[in-house]
């Protein structure tokens, strides 16, 4: 059973906390989305109608794609909907398919603590350059990566222990 799936009175503290960041993830991603799509208006607008190219929308648009991307894939741990071939897996005889989902865990840990440390190593090794039209840092642009791999451990381990407790 994912998490999302039970009823909030089933749910402990950890995993109400969870939800919430996961949430929080999605709603900031969603906006990000809606600001991307508001500024391209403003670009086709401004270059089409106004023959004023507004500069700035390029760049702001890469960094949003970055922050959208991320934070979504980071709630997609907790809600197990990331890229999963999952079907394959459970297919299997149970004493099989534990070892596999085991695996997978380890594999999805591995790979979040890889990505959230060349995350904010990328973030601090460029937080002194300039983002040109943003004036913003360009270690921004490598924060969502670390955030993500932090809580994609955060989200697998809690699902690995949920699993050890046979309520995965």
């Amino acid at each position: 059973m994912l998490p999302q799936d039970r009823a909030p009175g089933d749910k402990g503290v950890v995993e109400r906390v969870l939800d919430g960041i996961a949430a929080l993830c999605v709603a900031a991603a969603g906006t990000g989305l809606v600001v991307l799509i508001a500024i391209f208006g403003w670009l086709v607008w401004g270059r089409y109608v106004m023959n004023d190219t507004p500069t700035w929308v390029e760049q702001l648009a890469l960094m949003l794609v970055v922050w959208i991307t991320f934070l979504g894939a980071a709630a997609g741990v907790w809600t197990q909907s990331h890229l999963s071939i999952d079907f394959v897996r459970e297919m299997f005889p149970e004493y099989i398919a534990m070892p596999l989902r085991w695996l997978s865990l380890l594999g999805m840990l591995i790979f979040g603590f890889y990505l959230g440390w060349q995350g904010a190593v990328l973030a601090g090794s460029t937080w002194a350059r300039v983002v040109p039209m943003l004036g913003v840092s360009e270690g921004v642009r490598a924060m969502p990566m670390a955030i993500c791999g932090v809580l994609t451990v955060i989200f697998t381990l809690h699902h690995g222990l949920m699993l050890a407790k046979g309520r995965n």
